[in-house]
């Protein structure tokens, strides 16, 4: 009987794969992000825009659906809420978070922040929005309310944070090369990880919630037991700083990538190698379905790589419905 691994490898040789790229920003993308039944994704650009395209699952093609507009200054990253398919918050430049309904194409609400913001994070509930800025300073969002709840000031670089699967601890990566976990909502702090030698740039859980990865500046990314909190697996194909990182539906596929020009894609349990996307340019945003193995993925468009300025992408298998 063929394996997992042996199984996604022959998808991706397959010569009926789809590769589809959509110009649709007029400067780089953040960040791209798909909604919890996979029919929306969306994408967060430099432009102060946010696009909403939505997903033919006849043809695996996406098609722009809604523009929302609203930021005065760069959409750094986006989130859509995890249980309610409309619902999308954005972190901006212009010190404002916003919640937008794909259903009625406006925001809901804007909530002024301290900051310029360039992370965000929804609470597996949906009831609390996390975002954080470039002076490390995080602050909870009740989405019901749209008030501020708590606000934790860090004395270190604070780059990316994620609630567990369970939503009872708060996990954010440093400058220092650790994982630091806090108990919620209380905020304590319950450990300190020295996860890499180098700058912790990105964490990133499974759906299952068995595992959780990051990726450093030292180009290695680090595959976690969640309930040990020990270091499994390390992968080490990438050369340059791992920028991002996504779990596949199922929790077995792990994509990650940086200024390398591919798109690395490892079998979580081995850590081998699946397969890579080549790239033209460095990517520092990767998102998987939910549901199916289709990978979005947005590249950076500097010096010579105008090209790929505004451009979202997707790869993936058609027919394959999981």
């Amino acid at each position: 009987m063929a394996t997992y691994l042996e199984n996604m490898r022959k998808h991706f040789q397959s010569n009926n794969r789809v590769r589809e790229q959509y110009q649709t920003h007029s400067a780089k993308v953040h960040s791209v992000a798909w909604n919890c039944d996979g029919r929306r994704l969306a994408s967060g650009s430099f432009d102060k825009t946010v696009n909403v395209y939505v997903l033919d699952n006849d043809r695996d093609r996406l098609s722009r659906d809604l523009t929302f507009k609203g930021h005065s200054d760069s959409v750094d990253q986006l989130c859509w809420h995890p249980k309610h398919s409309d619902l999308l918050a954005t972190a901006s430049g212009d010190k404002t978070v916003r919640i937008w309904d794909a259903r009625a194409n406006k925001s809901v609400a804007t909530i002024n922040t301290k900051g310029e913001n360039i992370n965000i994070c929804w609470s597996p509930d949906g009831s609390t929005l996390s975002v954080g800025n470039k002076d490390d300073l995080l602050t909870f969002i009740d989405v019901k309310s749209h008030k501020t709840k708590a606000e934790e000031q860090f004395k270190f670089e604070v780059n990316e944070i994620s609630w567990n699967t369970d939503g009872d601890l708060f996990f954010l990566t440093s400058g220092q090369g650790s994982i630091h976990i806090f108990s919620y909502p209380d905020l304590k702090l319950q450990y300190t990880i020295q996860a890499h030698p180098a700058n912790c740039i990105c964490i990133e859980f499974d759906p299952k919630g068995k595992y959780f990865a990051t990726g450093s500046a030292d180009a290695l990314v680090s595959i976690w037991d969640v309930g040990e909190l020990v270091c499994v697996r390390t992968l080490t194909r990438l050369e340059w700083p791992v920028r991002t990182l996504s779990f596949s539906h199922d929790g077995k596929m792990l994509a990650s990538a940086s200024e390398d020009l591919i798109i690395d894609i490892a079998e979580v349990e081995s850590g081998e190698k699946i397969s890579e996307i080549t790239c033209q340019a460095p990517t520092f945003t990767v998102a998987w379905h939910p549901k199916r193995p289709l990978l979005a993925f947005a590249c950076d468009d500097r010096d010579n790589y105008e090209r790929d300025a505004g451009n979202v992408k997707v790869y993936g298998f058609p027919g394959e419905n999981t």
